[in-house]
């Protein structure tokens, strides 16, 4: 069946990726992984199932992650999954092309601008969009951005973590930080190495911070069974680690994400800052989900926080239901 041209909003995150379908809301989400065949260079697969293959596969077959910090690193691989995506969303046998709409980080630069629209254009696009991450997320999270008010969204995604104060349709200081939920990963996995000489993959990692993983203390605090190898003597073992110990090993990435939002709050004009005392900033992402994330920025601002509903597809929604209102498009800057 031939099918007619439809309006995609793309969320390309580090650690996933979302599409939006005009009129249907999000019908896709994946894994950002592309699992190939490093001897004849073929896409074996792509999603799910080629984050499946993660840490399993034989010497000829790696999974990679063509984004690294909200970003494309790896181009031909990218190109190859926006095409995956685009043929299972719209049918590989189309009249007229689709547009899309890809947000990027807030402080992506114009060379890695142009890098996503032109793979959004070779995927399969007939003109492609991109709109910043914070205005994306403010726009899915519902905030009244149109207004002559102050807004602060923090969004905390896989790669970066975006701050912005928007009035009035347009980012009024914004700052990005190359920091967010793969950072938390990392973080636990040296710890683990090196409190415990015990090595982890990056699905153990995730399922620790995902399952005792905070921000803040909590009451009560919590223990996991660990599953890794010992470094030592190279066998498998299992330890038992606390909500304490995974929340101190997050300090660092934390520190850094708490000194940006401050810096965000001493650059807003007065203005603002008085509605955003009123208003509170809210939080977006998955990194956004992580226990007590509220509870931290509101005690190191004094300033009132809350989760986004729906958080982990804020900045999808709004993607898409800005290519359904372009005229958000000339507001925020995108093109």
């Amino acid at each position: 069946m031939i099918r007619l041209a439809t309006d995609l909003g793309i969320d390309l995150g580090t650690s996933n990726i979302l599409v939006f379908k005009r009129g249907e809301g999000i019908v896709l989400e994946e894994p950002t992984v592309v699992a190939l065949n490093t001897q004849t260079k073929r896409v074996l697969a792509v999603g799910e199932e080629a984050r499946e293959m993660i840490g399993r596969t034989p010497g000829n077959i790696v999974a990679i992650r063509p984004l690294k910090d909200g970003v494309i690193a790896d181009y031909t691989h990218t190109l190859k999954m926006l095409e995956f995506l685009i043929d299972r969303v719209c049918g590989r046998r189309r009249l007229i092309r689709p547009r899309l709409m890809i947000c990027v980080p807030s402080a992506c630069t114009n060379v890695e601008k142009r890098a996503v629209v032109q793979a959004g254009k070779e995927a399969g696009a007939r003109e492609c969009f991109t709109i910043e991450e914070p205005m994306a997320a403010a726009i899915g999270a519902g905030l009244p951005i149109d207004s002559p008010g102050g807004n602060m969204i923090v969004d905390i995604g896989g790669g970066t973590t975006d701050i912005a104060v928007i009035s009035l349709g347009g980012i009024v200081i914004s700052e990005s930080l190359r920091i967010g939920g793969n950072k938390f990963d990392e973080a636990i996995t040296r710890h683990m190495r090196h409190a415990y000489n015990l090595m982890i993959g990056e699905r153990t990692a995730e399922e620790i911070k995902v399952k005792v993983g905070s921000a803040y203390p909590l009451n009560p605090e919590m223990t996991l069974e660990v599953r890794g190898r010992d470094l030592m003597a190279g066998l498998p073992r299992v330890v038992e680690v606390t909500s304490e110990e995974i929340r101190e090993a997050l300090h660092d990435p934390l520190r850094q994400i708490v000194g940006k939002v401050r810096a965000v709050l001493e650059g807003t004009p007065p203005e603002l800052s008085s509605d955003i005392i009123t208003r509170g900033m809210v939080l977006t992402g998955g990194g956004g989900l992580l226990r007590g994330m509220d509870a931290l920025l509101s005690a190191e601002t004094d300033i009132p926080v809350r989760v986004a509903e729906n958080a982990m597809h804020c900045v999808a929604l709004g993607t898409g239901r800005a290519l359904e209102n372009m005229h958000v498009l000339a507001k925020s800057g995108s093109r």
